[in-house]
């Protein structure tokens, strides 16, 4: 789950790490009043939870409350990737001496929570990555340990090493700075269940002053039972439609660009499912998984969410039955194909615990099942021209 820069700031001041003051705005009269109360010069920032916002045109600075105001009046209702902004945030207006990279994150590689830093941030960070990767710096903590302290300011030195003229005086130096920061975010990674914090650009200010003017938190949706406060920051931008009708029926889905629609039981069959499609040449349209534990209304709702997709050309139902019993999907297809008109071919492979059951139910209703999964993929992918 990500959040919006003003909430993500939020937790980041709950935290101990500087922010700039800013409020968010949901109108330019809104925004005119907040730049007023911050001084008049102010940086007027689309709230999208997608990159690439500031090239887009949804960040821009302002030099008056008036201006705040025409600013927020052209970023509101503006789109950012296919995305329509409803507030800005609206902050104080600082000046950076240099720019900076800061993030932690969970690497399952390592199994570690990882420091990543760089002597440069900014709009062009993604950039970096790419053409100057060295630049940017990782070092591991230990995930029971928690951050050694030597270790982490040895490498923030090393990061910052080649910065000439800043006071590097025992106990003041940027590394020693920084790591009080590294201190808080680390703390909110590990009690708020986060995969991400990220500040871009950490700034440094007029006088050696470090600020987040920029904040970024995604937190693992699988800990969110335990955080009732963050769970209520959910932002339905961040869902299509689709995944928020499959939430409320306890599917798990994620929409993607392909032809064959999937309905599996299981995420590691469903993963597998997907190859075989890409294999054989075709796209999945989507990851669907119905779970352990079918009912037919469930198998109906999967169904109802699949056919809505206009690039769906064929539908692929492949249930090992363990828990899922093979006759209650085969039920829910059955009411599914009677309660709407089906027009998208659809090829179902039912193995397991009641396989013989539901295959009789499907049987009498005229529809093909298959037992091999191979024969059945590569019959979805030539229905969908593939």
């Amino acid at each position: 789950m990500k959040l919006y820069e003003y909430q993500a700031k939020a937790l980041f001041e709950r935290y101990g790490v500087p922010t700039v003051r800013g409020e968010a705005a949901s109108s330019p009269q809104e925004a005119s009043g907040i730049a007023r109360r911050l001084g008049g010069r102010v940086v007027v920032k689309a709230q999208v939870l997608v990159g690439g916002r500031g090239k887009a045109g949804g960040v821009k600075i302002a030099g008056s409350p008036e201006e705040a105001e025409a600013h927020a009046a052209k970023i509101l209702g503006m789109e950012i990737k296919g995305i329509t902004v409803g507030k800005v945030l609206v902050a104080e207006a600082v000046r950076a001496e240099r720019e900076f990279y800061l993030a932690l994150t969970v690497d399952r590689t390592v199994k570690k929570v990882v420091l990543i830093a760089s002597a440069e941030g900014g709009v062009d960070i993604e950039e970096l990555a790419k053409t100057n990767p060295g630049k940017i710096r990782i070092h591991a903590i230990h995930p029971i340990a928690g951050i050694d302290e030597e270790k982490a300011l040895e490498f923030l030195n090393g990061v910052f090493a080649r910065i000439s003229g800043l006071d590097i005086s025992p106990g003041n130096s940027l590394a020693d700075r920084t790591l009080p920061l590294v201190r808080s975010l680390y703390a909110l990674l590990t009690e708020q269940d986060c995969s991400l914090v990220e500040i871009n650009p950490l700034a440094l200010l007029e006088g050696g002053r470090l600020a987040a003017l920029d904040a970024k938190i995604v937190a693992d949706d699988s800990g969110l039972f335990k955080h009732p406060e963050l769970s209520a920051l959910r932002n339905p931008e961040e869902y299509s439609a689709d995944e928020i009708e499959a939430k409320r029926h306890g599917l798990s889905f994620v929409g993607m660009d392909g032809s064959i629609g999937c309905m599996v039981n299981g995420a590691g069959l469903a993963m597998a499912t997907m190859d075989l499609i890409k294999l054989f040449g075709a796209d999945p349209a989507n990851f669907l998984d119905v779970g352990g534990s079918s009912n037919p209304e469930k198998v109906v709702a999967a169904f109802g969410i699949i056919t809505r997709n206009p690039k769906v050309k064929a539908i692929l139902v492949n249930i090992f039955g363990g828990i899922t019993r093979c006759d209650d999907v085969a039920r829910g297809f059955v009411q599914a194909k009677r309660g709407s008109e089906i027009k998208i071919p659809i090829v179902i492979r039912l193995i397991g615990t009641n396989e013989k059951e539901g295959a009789e139910i499907l049987q009498r209703e005229g529809i093909p099942v298959h037992q091999d999964l191979i024969t059945a993929v590569k019959k979805a992918v030539a229905l969908a021209g593939g």
